[in-house]
């Protein structure tokens, strides 16, 4: 009987620290960006992007490539306010052909 109750608190531990960890993951953001790329990037080169979480250091975009790379960069320098705005018109433009 002292074996079974060892074994199942054993189990029941191991319970505990898997579920601590697994709920630990959830809590931070995917992706932050550290350093930027500052060389400007064709709009060709780009599929899409994202905004890094408010939760990182930096604010950031996360530029994704036609190659299936992701670029940081700064949300700030006047080419990538440039490149997102062409990306958001093309969003739109494309979104109306299929009406």
């Amino acid at each position: 009987f002292r074996m079974a109750r060892l074994v199942l608190s054993a189990i029941v531990l191991m319970m505990a620290v898997i579920t601590f960890t697994e709920g630990l993951r959830g809590v931070g953001p995917k992706k932050c960006c550290f350093q930027f790329n500052d060389n400007k990037v064709s709009i060709n080169r780009v599929v899409g992007y994202t905004k890094t979480s408010q939760r990182c250091p930096n604010p950031a975009f996360l530029l994704k490539t036609v190659a299936g790379r992701q670029l940081c960069v700064s949300p700030s320098a006047p080419w990538v306010k440039e490149l997102i705005s062409q990306l958001e018109a093309k969003k739109v433009s494309g979104s109306n052909t299929n009406l």
